[in-house]
C-alpha cells in the first residue's frame, strides 16, 4: 500500500470518522484546488487589489456587500470584534486589542459561549472584546438580551454550532431585532455551517466562515456582511489582523474551493449508513443506530452504543484502542461519558468504514480472551 505524505515523516496513517476538525486538519482538500493554490503561490500579485477582488467573489456566493478572507475562523471573530470596536478608526485600529475607552462589550448567550478545541472567548478577547453573558446555560429570554445593552456595548453575538446549546435558547430572529431596534452591529460565528446565504439574508452584519471545514478548502476563513462593517474588517490589517494574515496561495485556493462547492457537495444518505449499522449491531458488545447532526444539519453519522458488560470494555477503553491502533481511527467522543461514540461517514474514504467494522470486531475479539 503507498504511503501517504504523513506516512513518509514517520507518522500514522489515520482514519478520520471524527468528521471536519481541526485536530486532525479538517478537510481533504481536491486536487484542483491544490493546483490553483500552487499556481498561486509560485506568482507575485497586488495584495490589496488580491483582497479586493477576493472579497468580490466570496460575495457573489454569500450574497453580501463585500467580503474579507481571513486565516481561519477564529480569526474571523476576532477581527469582526475588532470592527464592531474601532469602526475602522485608524487610532483605534492600531491601539488593539486595549479597547480602554471605548465600548468594548460583546453580549452572548451563556448557552453559546462554547470551546471548539479553544475557548470562543479567548478570540473576543484578541479583537479587544469583553464578554457579557446573558440567560442560563439552558434558557434565556429576549428581555435579558435587551437589558444586557447599555453605552458599552459594541456589538452581539449569535454562535451556530453543535458545540451549543440547542434548547431555550433565542433564535436568530431575536438577536437580529435587538441589534437593529439598538443600531448595533450583530457578529455570527458559522464557522462550520454549509449554507453561505441564509445568514447573511437573515440580518447579520458580519459572518464568520471557516473555508476548510464546510467548503474543503485550504486552511482559511473569511467575513462576509455589510460593506461597513466589511470595510472595518479590512482596517484591522493595520492592526491585530496582521498577525493573522492569510498567503496569497491559500486566498486563491478559498475561492476556487467555492467554485467547487457550488457545483454541488454529495451528500451520504441516512439510508446508505444502514448496512454499516447491521454490521456493527452484529459485533457482541456493540449497538448501532443512525443519528442527526444536533445542531439540525442534513448530516448523518453512525452511532454506536458500547455495552460494557457483555464486552468487558467500556466505551472509552473501545475509543482509546481505535485511536491508538497501528492505523489511528479517531471517532467522535463527545458522548463517551454515555457509552457512545459516533462515526462521521462525510471523512472516510473509499474502504475505510470497512475498516472500522473489522477493527470493532478485532477489539472484541480480543476482549474475549
Amino acid at each position: 500500500m503507498t504511503q501517504n505524505i504523513y506516512q513518509q515523516l514517520g507518522l500514522k496513517q489515520v482514519i478520520n470518522a471524527c468528521g471536519k476538525m481541526t485536530i486532525l486538519g479538517v478537510s481533504s482538500v481536491a486536487p484542483q484546488v491544490m493546483q490553483a493554490t500552487a499556481r498561486a503561490a509560485s506568482a507575485f500579485v497586488e495584495m490589496d487589489k488580491l483582497v479586493e477582488r477576493t472579497g468580490e467573489r466570496v460575495s457573489h456566493f454569500t450574497g453580501a456587500e463585500d467580503s474579507y478572507i481571513t486565516s481561519c475562523a477564529s480569526a474571523g471573530i476576532a477581527i469582526a470584534v475588532a470592527a464592531a470596536i474601532t469602526r475602522g478608526d485608524r487610532a483605534r485600529v492600531t491601539q488593539m486589542p486595549d479597547s480602554s475607552g471605548m465600548a468594548n462589550e460583546v453580549v452572548m448567550l451563556r448557552g453559546h459561549n462554547v470551546d471548539y478545541g479553544a475557548p470562543i472567548t479567548s478570540a473576543i478577547r484578541l479583537g479587544g472584546g469583553r464578554v457579557v453573558e446573558i440567560g442560563s446555560s439552558n434558557l434565556a429570554a429576549c428581555w435579558q438580551l435587551e437589558s444586557a445593552i447599555t453605552a458599552n456595548t459594541a456589538a452581539l453575538l449569535y454562535v451556530k454550532s453543535h458545540h451549543c446549546v440547542q434548547k431555550g435558547m433565542l433564535s436568530m430572529a431575536d438577536f437580529v431585532q435587538v441589534a437593529q431596534a439598538r443600531r448595533l452591529p450583530l457578529i455570527v460565528d458559522a464557522a462550520a455551517e454549509e449554507d453561505l446565504r441564509s445568514w447573511v439574508a437573515s440580518g447579520a452584519d458580519m459572518v464568520v466562515y471557516s473555508g476548510a471545514k464546510a467548503f474543503n478548502a485550504p486552511t482559511s476563513g473569511f467575513i462576509t456582511g455589510r460593506k461597513r462593517w466589511i470595510t472595518a474588517c479590512k482596517a484591522q490589517h493595520h492592526g491585530i489582523a496582521r498577525a493573522m494574515k492569510i498567503g496569497k496561495e491559500n486566498m486563491v485556493g478559498l475561492i476556487f474551493a467555492l467554485d467547487n462547492y457550488h457545483q454541488g457537495q454529495s451528500v451520504v444518505a441516512a439510508g446508505a449508513l444502514q448496512p454499516v449499522v447491521d454490521a456493527i449491531s452484529a459485533i457482541r458488545g456493540f449497538d448501532a443506530d443512525i443519528e442527526q447532526d444536533e445542531a439540525g444539519r442534513a448530516i448523518w453519522r453512525v452511532r454506536v452504543r458500547v455495552d460494557a458488560r457483555a464486552l468487558g470494555l467500556d466505551a472509552c477503553a473501545v475509543e482509546s484502542r481505535l485511536r491508538g491502533g497501528d492505523i489511528a481511527i479517531y471517532v467522535r467522543r463527545y458522548h463517551l461519558h454515555q457509552g457512545v461514540f459516533s462515526l462521521d461517514p462525510r471523512t472516510l474514504s473509499a474502504g475505510e468504514m470497512a475498516l472500522i467494522v473489522a477493527r470493532l470486531k478485532e477489539i472484541a475479539e480480543d476482549a474475549a480472551h
